[in-house]
């Protein structure tokens, strides 16, 4: 345990996991070293992404990992119901789990806390200390003073029904639901014949969400929809930062230097929270050096954040109309519009990929927030946004 690794990877999420199965397809000679304090890498998660999310080359590699795979999926809104093109797939925390517990081995440390770490050193709670060129932080979303966040919040259990839901293809949002003064929707993945993940989810100004209502939501919407609940399965919360402005120069001094991957460097899409894809094209630029080296890495790293940051930029203007501009219950109308534009505007939305004519087309027209309001989210005259 004392002797020197190429990098050690704090954090067994997915960013990290990624990051060190990727570079065991592309340089196994490296001496890789991933810490978990839970008993298990993954956590208890289900991330999903659309097929164009990925390349072609991307999706061979992480092939492995993908659990549930469909062709199309639902939206509905109050005056709006669609089908849309094109796969959609999702990785579990089981799946992930079992790939790299299988894929590292003995490079996989379980059941581990630490005590702190810097950019080439790791400090166990135990009292060792772990030396590595370097050391790439992956410990989730850390907030702080340089971004102002919004959140998607969410509470997901996975039924055992007591016969067929009769599904085909997920329901992403299902905003015909009482609103509960926010954005709120039911996404659903018809993960067998007479298995459902169904999460009740909010757009929230706060992290904050009541499980006891999240859990009474999905028994209510099961009910509406005929699906007799037979056994729970299992259940998972979590919170995804949707970001409206931020100071990056501050956020990544604040690292001081430390190598940090996946919602701890703020990779994430900034609008639906979803941080797979970017997860993946972080793993395949750190894969692609010669050696990995705290500074050089760091670095490396900084700058891929900061690109993504400059093409987001679009991304954050729709995020403030979403959370600032009008009255909660009626954000589901900026959804609804969305949702009513062309396939291509809308994969590309997905993707992080808006050309500038995509990004004209979404702001044509009336508005379906007063104009007023949608001018001061837009320019940032709010009192939570004028810092940035």
């Amino acid at each position: 345990m004392s002797r020197p690794y190429d990098l050690i990877l704090v954090g067994g999420g997915l960013a990290n996991g990624l990051i060190a199965l990727r570079l065991r397809q592309c340089q196994p000679h490296l001496n890789l070293l991933v810490i978990e304090a839970a008993p298990h890498p993954g956590g208890n998660h289900t991330w999903s992404f659309h097929q164009d999310d990925l390349t072609e080359a991307q999706h061979a590699w992480v092939a492995p990992l993908v659990a549930h795979r469909w062709q199309g999926y639902d939206v509905r809104f109050p005056h709006l119901t669609r089908t849309l093109p094109g796969g959609y797939l999702s990785v579990t925390s089981e799946r992930f789990a079992t790939v790299l517990t299988q894929q590292l081995g003995g490079q996989l440390l379980t059941g581990t806390a630490i005590a702190g770490l810097t950019p080439t050193e790791v400090q166990l709670e135990n009292g060792q200390t772990l030396r590595a060129g370097a050391v790439i932080d992956g410990r989730g979303y850390q907030p702080g003073p340089h971004l102002a966040v919004g959140f998607q919040a969410f509470l997901g259990q996975q039924w055992q029904l007591a016969r067929p839901h009769g599904l085909v293809r997920p329901i992403l949002m299902d905003a015909t639901v009482d609103q509960q003064n926010g954005y709120r929707f039911v996404y659903t993945l018809p993960l067998t014949a007479d298995t459902l993940l169904i999460e009740d989810t909010h757009y929230l100004d706060h992290s904050e969400l009541s499980a006891g209502q999240a859990r009474q939501n999905i028994a209510d919407y099961a009910a509406a929809q005929g699906w007799a609940l037979q056994s729970l399965q299992r259940e998972e919360q979590g919170n995804l930062p949707i970001t409206l402005a931020g100071h990056p120069a501050a956020f990544w001094q604040q690292r001081q230097g430390q190598p940090c991957a996946g919602l701890r460097a703020g990779l994430f899409h900034p609008t639906t929270g979803y941080s797979l894809p970017q997860a993946v094209a972080l793993a395949d630029l750190i894969a692609a050096q010669p050696a990995l080296l705290a500074g050089p890495l760091f670095t490396l790293i900084h700058r891929y954040a900061a690109q993504q940051w400059q093409r987001q930029r679009f991304f954050r203007l729709l995020n403030r109309m979403l959370f600032l501009a009008g009255r909660p219950t009626q954000r589901w109308q900026v959804m609804q519009r969305f949702y009513g534009l062309g396939e291509g505007l809308i994969a590309r939305f997905y993707a992080g990929r808006l050309t500038p004519a995509d990004m004209a087309r979404i702001l044509t027209g009336k508005p379906p927030v007063p104009v007023g309001e949608a001018l001061k989210a837009v320019l940032k005259h709010t009192p939570r946004l004028r810092a940035f």
